[in-house]
């Protein structure tokens, strides 16, 4: 057994910023071929509009949902996961429209209100329908052991807010104030290297930590198991690396690291010290994670136009839903 010395793991993470340019000059960065990523992500989209009503039916099939407080609704459950589909879908982008006209031949005859879209977000068999969609994604590609990484990234919220004050009674008008509170919410996701998919999702109004934690809340409830994980600096701390007994974790240490936190944490700190250059080459797959958000803001947007805390995590449960659904077709 090889013993190590914290002040050998510091003296490394001091070195880092010479031992990464050496890394990178080993392993120069692949350019994108944007031409080629075009054409894929058109088939993508278009086999998944074209394959999208069989996928939803079956992540309804023998659904069974009860509550006293139950509305009735003017469409089908399964219309219902389409529209609010459709609808995040098409927040953005005239290029994506012309890929996705067969969504549109999917809702003839539907006639609603925006109130009633708007509720879409906080219905909760609707909510419970895309996680079926998401498990079923995770079930097409066969994922059950994954290699992945993990990052949080943000989206902003513009509240706008509307006070009327009547002016003086003679001239009998109506000042109108806009007031925006500009907002921010935090996501979290973990995706699987190989196939690209998210396997767990969470979101915060608060903080990347409590977004963080309803991810893990969500993967301890599905049937997922983590071999590896890369995570950037902001997860180096023994709480976090030790929640991960069974898997091989990837950190950074910080510069004042310390041992005596646990077994995980010391033999994760042990492989970075002693096998540095395979180590990184781990750790740096950790940049699919934010080619991900790169590709989910472009496909819609850095805004989210909901208001309600819970709307928002719907509306950012929906994106996540469709770049699984993208990746079932490749």
């Amino acid at each position: 057994m090889v013993l190590i010395r914290a002040k050998q793991v510091r003296q490394k993470v001091k070195d880092l910023d010479k031992i990464i340019e050496e890394y990178r000059e080993e392993h120069p960065k692949k350019g994108r071929e944007y031409s080629s990523y075009e054409r894929s992500f058109k088939k993508r989209l278009k086999n998944a509009v074209k394959n999208l009503d069989k996928l939803i039916k079956e992540s309804v099939m023998n659904f069974n949902y009860f509550s006293k407080n139950e509305n009735k609704h003017s469409l089908s459950l399964a219309k219902r996961i389409r529209l609010i589909l459709v609808k995040e879908l098409t927040e953005k982008g005239n290029r994506k429209i012309a890929n996705i006209l067969d969504l549109f031949s999917m809702l003839n005859g539907i006639d609603i209100s925006y109130k009633t879209v708007e509720r879409l977000y906080s219905d909760d068999k609707i909510i419970l329908g895309l996680h079926n969609l998401f498990i079923l994604a995770l079930k097409k590609r066969s994922i059950k052991i994954t290699d992945c990484c993990g990052d949080a990234t943000g989206y902003s919220l513009t509240i706008t807010k509307h006070y009327r004050s009547y002016a003086q009674a003679l001239k009998d008008k109506v000042k109108e104030q806009i007031s925006e509170k500009k907002a921010f919410v935090f996501k979290f996701a973990l995706m699987d290297l190989e196939s690209q998919m998210y396997i767990c999702y969470g979101s915060s109004l608060k903080s990347e930590k409590e977004a963080y934690d309803k991810a893990m809340q969500m993967i301890s409830r599905i049937d997922v198991r983590i071999n590896s994980i890369r995570l950037d600096r902001y997860y180096s701390f023994p709480c976090y690396v030790n929640q991960f007994k069974e898997s091989k974790v990837f950190i950074i240490p910080r510069k004042n690291v310390k041992l005596a936190n646990g077994f995980k944490w010391h033999e994760t700190l042990k492989n970075f010290l002693l096998d540095t250059m395979n180590y990184l080459e781990e750790y740096f797959k950790r940049n699919n994670s934010e080619s991900g958000w790169a590709s989910d803001k472009k496909m819609f947007g850095w805004k989210i136009s909901q208001k309600r805390e819970d709307r928002i995590d719907t509306a950012l449960f929906v994106r996540v839903v469709w770049h699984n659904l993208l990746l079932i077709y490749v």
